[in-house]
Protein backbone atom coordinates (compact mmCIF):
# COMPACT_ATOMS: atom_id res chain seq x y z
CA UNK A 1 0.00 0.00 0.00
CA UNK A 2 1.33 3.43 -0.98
CA UNK A 3 1.72 5.62 2.13
CA UNK A 4 -0.36 8.79 2.15
CA UNK A 5 2.73 10.72 3.25
CA UNK A 6 6.42 10.01 2.67
CA UNK A 7 9.23 12.27 3.83
CA UNK A 8 12.80 11.90 2.60
CA UNK A 9 15.76 13.70 4.18
CA UNK A 10 13.70 16.76 5.12
CA UNK A 11 15.61 19.75 6.44
CA UNK A 12 14.55 23.15 7.69
CA UNK A 13 17.24 25.63 8.75
CA UNK A 14 16.75 29.19 9.98
CA UNK A 15 19.37 31.93 9.63
CA UNK A 16 20.43 33.53 12.92
CA UNK A 17 23.20 36.01 13.80
CA UNK A 18 25.24 33.08 15.20
CA UNK A 19 24.72 30.73 12.25
CA UNK A 20 22.10 28.35 10.91
CA UNK A 21 19.61 26.92 13.38
CA UNK A 22 18.96 23.27 12.46
CA UNK A 23 15.29 23.03 13.45
CA UNK A 24 14.57 19.93 11.34
CA UNK A 25 17.63 18.03 10.20
CA UNK A 26 17.53 15.13 7.73
CA UNK A 27 14.29 13.45 8.79
CA UNK A 28 12.71 10.56 6.85
CA UNK A 29 9.55 8.54 7.56
CA UNK A 30 6.35 7.15 6.04
CA UNK A 31 2.77 7.46 7.24
CA UNK A 32 0.04 5.02 6.23
CA UNK A 33 -3.45 6.17 5.33
CA UNK A 34 -5.93 6.20 8.22
CA UNK A 35 -3.19 5.90 10.87
CA UNK A 36 -1.88 8.26 13.54
CA UNK A 37 1.82 9.06 13.80
CA UNK A 38 2.76 10.52 17.17
CA UNK A 39 5.74 12.90 17.31
CA UNK A 40 7.24 13.41 20.76
CA UNK A 41 10.23 15.18 22.27
CA UNK A 42 11.06 18.01 24.63
CA UNK A 43 10.23 21.64 23.88
CA UNK A 44 12.36 23.10 21.09
CA UNK A 45 13.19 19.78 19.43
CA UNK A 46 11.52 20.76 16.14
CA UNK A 47 8.16 18.94 16.38
CA UNK A 48 5.97 21.89 15.40
CA UNK A 49 8.42 23.06 12.75
CA UNK A 50 8.27 19.60 11.19
CA UNK A 51 4.48 19.67 11.02
CA UNK A 52 4.32 23.17 9.59
CA UNK A 53 7.00 22.38 7.02
CA UNK A 54 5.00 19.41 5.75
CA UNK A 55 2.03 21.74 5.15
CA UNK A 56 4.20 24.47 3.56
CA UNK A 57 3.28 26.93 6.27
CA UNK A 58 7.08 27.06 6.45
CA UNK A 59 9.03 26.26 3.29
CA UNK A 60 11.59 23.41 3.63
CA UNK A 61 15.30 24.06 3.13
CA UNK A 62 15.79 20.75 1.31
CA UNK A 63 14.44 17.21 1.11
CA UNK A 64 11.40 15.58 -0.44
CA UNK A 65 7.74 15.46 0.64
CA UNK A 66 5.40 13.06 -1.17
CA UNK A 67 1.65 13.25 -0.59
CA UNK A 68 -0.36 10.39 -2.11
CA UNK A 69 2.66 9.56 -4.25
CA UNK A 70 3.01 13.10 -5.64
CA UNK A 71 6.08 15.21 -4.98
CA UNK A 72 4.90 18.38 -3.20
CA UNK A 73 8.35 19.52 -2.04
CA UNK A 74 8.11 22.69 -4.12
CA UNK A 75 4.68 23.90 -5.20
CA UNK A 76 3.30 27.10 -6.70
CA UNK A 77 0.49 29.10 -5.11
CA UNK A 78 -2.22 27.52 -7.26
CA UNK A 79 -1.09 24.01 -6.37
CA UNK A 80 -0.75 24.96 -2.71
CA UNK A 81 -4.33 26.23 -2.62
CA UNK A 82 -5.53 22.81 -3.82
CA UNK A 83 -3.33 21.02 -1.29
CA UNK A 84 -4.87 23.06 1.51
CA UNK A 85 -8.11 21.15 0.98
CA UNK A 86 -6.39 17.82 1.61
CA UNK A 87 -3.90 18.87 4.30
CA UNK A 88 -4.97 20.85 7.37
CA UNK A 89 -3.76 21.72 10.87
CA UNK A 90 -5.26 22.02 14.34
CA UNK A 91 -3.23 24.56 16.28
CA UNK A 92 -2.02 24.19 19.85
CA UNK A 93 -3.58 27.24 21.48
CA UNK A 94 -7.32 27.71 20.91
CA UNK A 95 -7.04 31.11 22.60
CA UNK A 96 -4.80 32.58 19.90
CA UNK A 97 -5.62 30.50 16.81
CA UNK A 98 -9.11 32.00 16.44
CA UNK A 99 -9.78 35.53 15.22
CA UNK A 100 -11.37 37.33 18.20
CA UNK A 101 -13.49 39.41 15.80
CA UNK A 102 -15.06 36.39 14.10
CA UNK A 103 -18.05 34.51 15.42
CA UNK A 104 -18.06 30.71 15.54
CA UNK A 105 -19.92 30.43 12.23
CA UNK A 106 -17.64 32.99 10.55
CA UNK A 107 -14.51 31.12 11.70
CA UNK A 108 -15.79 27.84 10.28
CA UNK A 109 -17.00 29.54 7.10
CA UNK A 110 -13.62 31.15 6.38
CA UNK A 111 -12.00 28.17 4.57
CA UNK A 112 -15.25 27.58 2.66
CA UNK A 113 -15.13 31.15 1.36
CA UNK A 114 -11.50 30.77 0.31
CA UNK A 115 -12.39 27.67 -1.71
CA UNK A 116 -14.65 29.81 -3.98
CA UNK A 117 -16.95 26.89 -4.86
CA UNK A 118 -19.76 26.95 -2.31
CA UNK A 119 -23.00 28.92 -2.42
CA UNK A 120 -24.14 30.76 0.70
CA UNK A 121 -26.80 28.13 1.29
CA UNK A 122 -24.24 25.32 0.98
CA UNK A 123 -21.92 27.07 3.43
CA UNK A 124 -24.69 27.52 5.97
CA UNK A 125 -25.65 23.86 5.71
CA UNK A 126 -22.05 22.75 6.06
CA UNK A 127 -21.48 24.96 9.11
CA UNK A 128 -24.55 23.47 10.78
CA UNK A 129 -23.33 19.95 10.01
CA UNK A 130 -19.76 20.63 11.19
CA UNK A 131 -20.91 22.18 14.48
CA UNK A 132 -23.07 19.14 15.13
CA UNK A 133 -20.17 16.81 14.21
CA UNK A 134 -17.76 18.34 16.73
CA UNK A 135 -20.35 18.76 19.49
CA UNK A 136 -21.05 22.50 19.33
CA UNK A 137 -24.60 23.62 20.11
CA UNK A 138 -26.48 25.60 17.46
CA UNK A 139 -26.96 28.45 19.96
CA UNK A 140 -23.20 29.15 19.79
CA UNK A 141 -23.25 30.14 16.08
CA UNK A 142 -23.00 33.85 16.83
CA UNK A 143 -20.73 33.58 19.87
CA UNK A 144 -17.23 35.09 19.87
CA UNK A 145 -14.12 33.21 21.07
CA UNK A 146 -13.92 35.13 24.35
CA UNK A 147 -17.40 33.83 25.23
CA UNK A 148 -16.30 30.17 24.96
CA UNK A 149 -14.21 27.96 27.21
CA UNK A 150 -11.02 26.27 25.97
CA UNK A 151 -12.69 23.02 25.00
CA UNK A 152 -15.34 24.73 22.85
CA UNK A 153 -12.72 26.93 21.21
CA UNK A 154 -10.71 23.89 20.25
CA UNK A 155 -13.86 22.28 18.85
CA UNK A 156 -14.26 25.35 16.64
CA UNK A 157 -10.66 24.85 15.48
CA UNK A 158 -11.37 21.20 14.71
CA UNK A 159 -14.55 22.07 12.80
CA UNK A 160 -12.61 24.66 10.79
CA UNK A 161 -9.95 22.08 9.90
CA UNK A 162 -12.66 19.66 8.70
CA UNK A 163 -14.51 22.22 6.56
CA UNK A 164 -13.01 21.11 3.23
CA UNK A 165 -12.94 17.37 4.02
CA UNK A 166 -9.15 16.93 4.34
CA UNK A 167 -7.35 13.60 4.22
CA UNK A 168 -4.38 14.50 6.45
CA UNK A 169 -4.38 16.69 9.58
CA UNK A 170 -1.42 17.86 11.65
CA UNK A 171 -2.57 18.03 15.29
CA UNK A 172 -0.05 20.42 16.86
CA UNK A 173 -0.41 19.72 20.60
CA UNK A 174 -4.20 20.23 20.37
CA UNK A 175 -4.91 19.35 24.01
CA UNK A 176 -1.90 20.75 25.88
CA UNK A 177 -3.70 24.03 26.74
CA UNK A 178 -6.82 22.28 28.05
CA UNK A 179 -7.88 20.86 31.41
CA UNK A 180 -7.36 17.12 31.81
CA UNK A 181 -11.08 16.29 31.72
CA UNK A 182 -11.50 18.32 28.51
CA UNK A 183 -8.40 16.68 27.01
CA UNK A 184 -10.09 13.28 27.15
CA UNK A 185 -13.17 14.62 25.37
CA UNK A 186 -11.13 16.16 22.55
CA UNK A 187 -9.00 13.01 22.13
CA UNK A 188 -12.12 10.85 21.90
CA UNK A 189 -13.61 13.28 19.37
CA UNK A 190 -10.46 13.11 17.23
CA UNK A 191 -10.53 9.30 17.27
CA UNK A 192 -14.23 9.21 16.35
CA UNK A 193 -13.59 11.61 13.46
CA UNK A 194 -10.67 9.53 12.27
CA UNK A 195 -12.78 6.40 12.19
CA UNK A 196 -15.79 7.98 10.49
CA UNK A 197 -13.83 10.04 7.93
CA UNK A 198 -10.75 7.83 7.43
CA UNK A 199 -8.47 10.69 8.49
CA UNK A 200 -4.71 10.42 8.82
CA UNK A 201 -3.11 12.30 11.72
CA UNK A 202 0.30 13.50 12.70
CA UNK A 203 -0.16 14.07 16.43
CA UNK A 204 2.50 16.34 17.94
CA UNK A 205 2.80 16.34 21.73
CA UNK A 206 5.18 16.27 24.66
CA UNK A 207 2.76 14.19 26.73
CA UNK A 208 3.76 10.53 26.45
CA UNK A 209 0.57 9.28 28.06
CA UNK A 210 -1.49 11.04 25.39
CA UNK A 211 0.64 9.81 22.48
CA UNK A 212 0.45 6.25 23.78
CA UNK A 213 -3.34 6.46 23.83
CA UNK A 214 -3.90 7.86 20.35
CA UNK A 215 -0.95 6.78 18.14
CA UNK A 216 -0.29 3.76 15.95
CA UNK A 217 3.39 4.66 15.48
CA UNK A 218 5.62 7.07 17.36
CA UNK A 219 8.60 9.17 16.28
CA UNK A 220 10.95 10.48 18.97
CA UNK A 221 12.77 13.70 18.08
CA UNK A 222 15.80 15.24 19.72
CA UNK A 223 17.35 18.56 18.64
CA UNK A 224 15.87 18.44 15.15
CA UNK A 225 16.69 14.81 14.47
CA UNK A 226 14.67 11.60 14.49
CA UNK A 227 16.29 9.26 17.03
CA UNK A 228 13.69 6.46 17.17
CA UNK A 229 10.55 5.39 15.30
CA UNK A 230 8.45 2.39 16.24
CA UNK A 231 4.93 1.03 16.61
CA UNK A 232 3.50 2.56 19.80
CA UNK A 233 3.24 -0.69 21.77
CA UNK A 234 6.76 -1.72 20.81
CA UNK A 235 8.25 1.63 21.80
CA UNK A 236 6.80 1.52 25.32
CA UNK A 237 7.66 -2.16 25.73
CA UNK A 238 11.17 -2.07 24.29
CA UNK A 239 12.69 1.43 23.96
CA UNK A 240 16.20 1.29 22.49
CA UNK A 241 17.61 4.81 22.22
CA UNK A 242 18.98 6.19 25.54
CA UNK A 243 16.94 9.38 25.10
CA UNK A 244 13.71 7.43 24.60
CA UNK A 245 14.46 5.41 27.73
CA UNK A 246 14.94 8.63 29.70
CA UNK A 247 11.65 10.05 28.42
CA UNK A 248 9.68 6.92 29.29
CA UNK A 249 11.22 6.72 32.75
CA UNK A 250 9.66 10.09 33.55
CA UNK A 251 6.07 8.84 33.10
CA UNK A 252 4.18 8.72 36.37
CA UNK A 253 2.75 5.31 37.27
CA UNK A 254 -0.59 5.36 39.17
CA UNK A 255 0.49 2.59 41.54
CA UNK A 256 2.38 3.26 44.78
CA UNK A 257 3.67 -0.31 44.81
CA UNK A 258 5.32 -0.01 41.39
CA UNK A 259 8.90 1.19 41.56
CA UNK A 260 10.54 2.69 38.52
CA UNK A 261 14.04 4.10 38.33
CA UNK A 262 13.94 7.52 36.75
CA UNK A 263 16.83 8.34 34.44
CA UNK A 264 18.19 11.79 35.30
CA UNK A 265 19.84 13.46 32.33
CA UNK A 266 22.95 15.50 33.08
CA UNK A 267 25.19 17.68 30.97
CA UNK A 268 24.44 20.60 28.68
CA UNK A 269 22.01 20.51 25.77
CA UNK A 270 23.75 20.80 22.40
CA UNK A 271 23.08 24.07 20.59
CA UNK A 272 20.91 23.65 17.49
CA UNK A 273 22.83 26.52 15.89
CA UNK A 274 25.54 24.99 13.73
CA UNK A 275 25.62 21.82 15.90
CA UNK A 276 28.70 19.65 16.19
CA UNK A 277 28.94 16.51 14.03
CA UNK A 278 27.75 13.20 15.41
CA UNK A 279 25.07 12.36 17.97
CA UNK A 280 23.51 15.48 19.51
CA UNK A 281 22.43 13.56 22.59
CA UNK A 282 26.00 12.42 23.39
CA UNK A 283 26.82 15.23 25.89
CA UNK A 284 23.91 14.03 28.08
CA UNK A 285 24.25 10.28 27.43
CA UNK A 286 25.86 7.89 29.92
CA UNK A 287 26.67 5.47 27.08
CA UNK A 288 28.54 7.98 24.93
CA UNK A 289 31.82 6.90 23.37
CA UNK A 290 34.20 8.01 20.60
CA UNK A 291 31.93 6.53 17.97
CA UNK A 292 29.26 9.08 18.90
CA UNK A 293 31.37 11.79 17.27
CA UNK A 294 30.46 10.30 13.89
CA UNK A 295 27.11 10.55 12.07
CA UNK A 296 24.71 7.92 13.44
CA UNK A 297 23.13 5.43 11.06
CA UNK A 298 19.40 4.66 11.24
CA UNK A 299 19.11 0.93 11.85
CA UNK A 300 16.00 -1.28 11.82
CA UNK A 301 16.39 -3.32 15.02
CA UNK A 302 13.07 -5.19 14.67
CA UNK A 303 10.42 -4.97 11.91
CA UNK A 304 9.20 -1.37 11.84
CA UNK A 305 11.43 -0.29 14.74
CA UNK A 306 14.15 2.17 13.66
CA UNK A 307 16.85 3.65 15.89
CA UNK A 308 19.64 6.16 15.28
CA UNK A 309 22.28 5.13 17.84
CA UNK A 310 25.35 3.07 17.00
CA UNK A 311 25.92 2.17 20.66
CA UNK A 312 22.36 0.96 21.32
CA UNK A 313 22.19 -1.03 18.08
CA UNK A 314 25.65 -2.59 18.50
CA UNK A 315 27.07 -0.86 15.42
CA UNK A 316 29.95 0.69 17.37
Amino acid sequence: MTPILEVQNLKKYFDTPRGKLHAVDDISFQLERGKTLGVVGESGCGKSTLGRTLLHLIEPTSGKIFFEGEDISAVNRKKLRRLREDMQIIFQDPYSSLNPRMTVSEAIMDPLKLAHRFSKQEMEERIEHLMDTVGLAERLRNSYPHELDGGRRQRVGIARSLALNPKFIVCDEPVSALDVSIQAQILNLLQDLQESRQLTYMFITHDLSVVRYISNDICVMYMGQLVEKSPAKELFKNPVHPYTKALLSAILVPDIHTKREQIILKGEVTSPVTPRPGCRFAPRCSYACKNCDEAQKVVEVTPGHFVSCDVATGAS
